[in-house]
This record gives structure tokens, C-alpha cells and sequence, in this order.
């Protein structure tokens, strides 16, 4: 790996102080994100947001491309396509357990599967794309 996994959650709290997502693991080609769930992450009907949901995705994608490549904080999304699959419970966090595809050396594709913690079932599926810069 070329960033560990204390390194990766330093940076994501120096650089994204607005996310609540903390980096649980960070392995080769892959990464686990949990973020917990407040009355700000609900929408109408007592269910997680789907924007929370893409947003766990995409960041569960980030680590996991960091740890695959280091530090390169202009790395960016260029594709995220999101599946909805079942209601996440209002009193879960949302887990994103990401598996790195493939890493150019100009971009990279990964899946995250989205849980309620403690439950089988993924409520959502993410699949994404990072542009990498030029190193």
C-alpha cells in the first residue's frame, strides 16, 4: 500500500472536516468507511438520505484509491452511479466497503456495497471512477 491507514484518516480530516465518515480499514485494493447517522442525515419517511449514501460511496472509493496510490489530493470523481436497494434503518451507521477494480495510471474503478451496520443486506451499490493526475 502506499498510504496507511492512519495516514489516509489524517488527511481526510485535515482536508474534509465536513465529512463524518471514519476510515475503518484500509487494505490493498480495498477500503471500509463508516459513517454514523443523526437526525441531519434522515429524510421523510425515517431513511437515510440518498445523497449521505453517495457521499459514503464516493469517500469509501477515495480511501481505497489512497491507499492504492498515496496522497493525491486532486484526485477526483468523474463517474458515480449509485443503485438503491433497500431502506436503510434510521438507527444504523451506514457502512461503505469499497473493492478497488482496476488503477491506471490515469484512472481507476471501484464498487462499494453500502450497509446498515450490523445487517447482511448491502442498501445500496455504488460503482465509481476517480481521474488521477499526472505523479
Amino acid at each position: 500500500m502506499k498510504a496507511t491507514q492512519q495516514e489516509i484518516a489524517d488527511f481526510i480530516a485535515a482536508e474534509f472536516p465536513q465529512t463524518r465518515c471514519v476510515v475503518r480499514e484500509v487494505v490493498p485494493g480495498g477500503a471500509t468507511v463508516v459513517h454514523p447517522i443523526g437526525p441531519d442525515e434522515l429524510r421523510p419517511g425515517g431513511t437515510v438520505s440518498g445523497p449521505l449514501l453517495m457521499a459514503v460511496a464516493d469517500v469509501a472509493l477515495y480511501v481505497a484509491l489512497l491507499g492504492a496510490i498515496g496522497i493525491v489530493p486532486l484526485a477526483v470523481t468523474t463517474n458515480l452511479t449509485v443503485n438503491f436497494l433497500r431502506k436503510p434503518p434510521a438507527d444504523r451507521s451506514i457502512v461503505g466497503v469499497c473493492r478497488l477494480i482496476k488503477v491506471g495510471r490515469r484512472q481507476a474503478v471501484g464498487e462499494v456495497s453500502l450497509y446498515a451496520e450490523g445487517k447482511p443486506d448491502p442498501v445500496a451499490h455504488a460503482v465509481g471512477t476517480y481521474a488521477i493526475p499526472p505523479r
